[in-house]
């Protein structure tokens, strides 16, 4: 498969071989689970709110393109939900489809900025295990669909994650703008369950191609899907300890209340 390289992209930046995105993850690691902590051990933390918003209102912005290119590139008129195969031709609206799987790799590399405020932030809670392995991870597979798969049936992943991410970097736009926001961020929530039910349709998008004969490699989709689940279930492990049990210890505590109030009424 290495030497299978869609010819058309194989020379774009950070594309042409493994190195560069490698450097990037390694380092990226490197600073957020030990270098960055360190640092800021005694440093009191940054206050980036007005780099947040930017941010995040860009990643608004770019994550609105990429929907709106996979759409108009396939999704919206000629791609088939059952089987797309990839168009490796010079075609126009391939190579739109093409540049559009570029962007979101590059979006994949902005969105590393998460993790890194996050430590200059000292919000060293945030950086759990599902947001290192989420934030390592996407990177990794959007170099290789453009290296070898930038197009076809795997860009309804690309064109999905963005939909949410419009809705998700709105939320910590707003969310960034400080504690006058927080009557209106009532939602948050359901960003949780958004990004379950992403994965769910991905990977039973994804599995559709194992079984009717579509002429798209299944080794990556095997990857895709197995990926999804772990998706779910570390998302899904994340709402039940976050919310579920959370709401359940909130009802615990007032019942306990009400019977305090009670007994002393009497």
């Amino acid at each position: 498969m290495y030497n299978k390289n869609d010819p058309r992209t194989k020379d774009w930046f950070l594309i042409s071989g493994p190195g560069p995105i490698l450097t990037i993850l390694i380092t990226y690691l490197y600073f957020s689970l030990s270098a960055g902590p360190k640092y800021m051990r005694d440093k009191k933390s940054y206050n980036l709110k007005n780099t947040l918003i930017v941010y995040n209102f860009i990643q608004v912005l770019l994550s609105i393109y990429i929907v709106h290119e996979g759409l108009m590139s396939g999704w919206f008129y000629h791609y088939n939900f059952y089987c797309q195969p990839v168009d490796y031709s010079n075609d126009p609206v391939a190579l739109r489809m093409t540049r559009a799987v570029y962007t979101y790799f590059v979006c994949k590399l902005i969105e590393l900025l998460d993790t890194v405020f996050f430590v200059l932030r000292k919000k060293e809670k945030q950086i759990s295990f599902l947001h290192v392995y989420h934030h390592g991870l996407m990177p990794l597979a959007a170099w290789i669909a453009v290296r070898w798969l930038p197009g076809g049936h795997g860009t309804l992943l690309g064109v999905i994650n963005s939909f949410v991410h419009i809705i998700m970097y709105t939320y910590y736009m707003l969310a960034a703008f400080g504690p006058q926001m927080q009557p209106y961020l009532w939602w948050k929530k359901y960003l949780t369950s958004l990004q379950l039910l992403q994965f769910l349709i991905v990977g039973i998008h994804a599995s559709l191609v194992l079984f009717n004969g579509c002429n798209f490699p299944k080794f990556p989709i095997v990857l895709l899907v197995i990926n999804a689940g772990v998706f779910i279930y570390l998302f899904g492990s994340f709402y039940v300890v976050t919310y579920m049990k959370s709401y359940n210890v909130e009802k615990k505590n007032e019942q306990n209340d009400s019977e305090t109030v009670k007994d002393k009424s009497n």
